[in-house]
């Protein structure tokens, strides 16, 4: 069905070794700048999401502005998870050596992949798994900029402008049959200095 909508080689990557190398000495920086990073916290405080949360491609930092009741990280650093001051658990997990979640069904209310999702080779079956792991109606958002570490974002992410890649995350949503509406927006002024942030969200079925 993936196949079906991205063209052959649209999940490939410049750089096809092993992520764990890639990601194995820490980074504790942030990706995106000051006014993006408050727009990811602005947008989770009213999205309200304050109970049981997944943060996916979890990292140092998670932009809440207020810490939801149980945060659990799922990352690739342990280092960097382990300085994250809000996670009340976390895991390392590589999802493009395995999108399946080590997590029960239903086990969260809510959960986010912040300035993450260009990496996934697999996207479809993580969102899947997201979904699993969702109780009904709990939201997955997916937050974005036009930033990256460019041998590691998928070919199909760099051949995109900021509107397609909005209705490729949207897609990864339909495509996993998992969740309803799908809501996506740019989050921060149009036009004006700095990185952009976009989002998408839906809550499982």
């Amino acid at each position: 069905m993936t196949d079906a909508v991205f063209p052959p080689g649209f999940f490939d990557r410049a750089d096809p070794s092993p992520d764990t190398d890639f990601y194995g000495p820490p980074r504790l920086v942030t990706h995106i700048d000051d006014r993006a990073i408050a727009a990811v916290g602005a947008l989770y405080a009213e999205l309200g999401l304050d109970g049981e949360v997944l943060d996916l491609c979890s990292s140092w930092i998670s932009h809440f502005t207020a810490p939801p009741r149980r945060l659990v990280g799922l990352g690739m650093n342990e280092a960097e998870l382990s300085a994250n001051p809000l996670l009340a658990a976390h895991v390392v997990h590589d999802l493009n050596t395995d999108p399946v979640l080590p997590f029960a069904d239903g086990s969260f209310d809510d959960a986010t992949c912040c300035v993450s999702v260009d990496y996934l080779v697999e996207p479809v079956a993580v969102f899947r798994e997201v979904a699993r792991v969702l109780r009904p109606g709990g939201r997955f958002v997916v937050t974005f900029s036009n930033r990256c570490f460019p041998t590691k974002a998928i070919r199909g992410w760099l051949a995109s402008d900021d509107e397609t890649h909005l209705q490729i995350v949207h897609a990864f949503f339909a495509l996993s049959e998992g969740f309803g509406q799908v809501t996506g927006a740019l989050r921060t002024p149009p036009g004006t200095p700095g990185d952009p942030l976009y989002a998408v969200w839906a809550s499982a079925l």
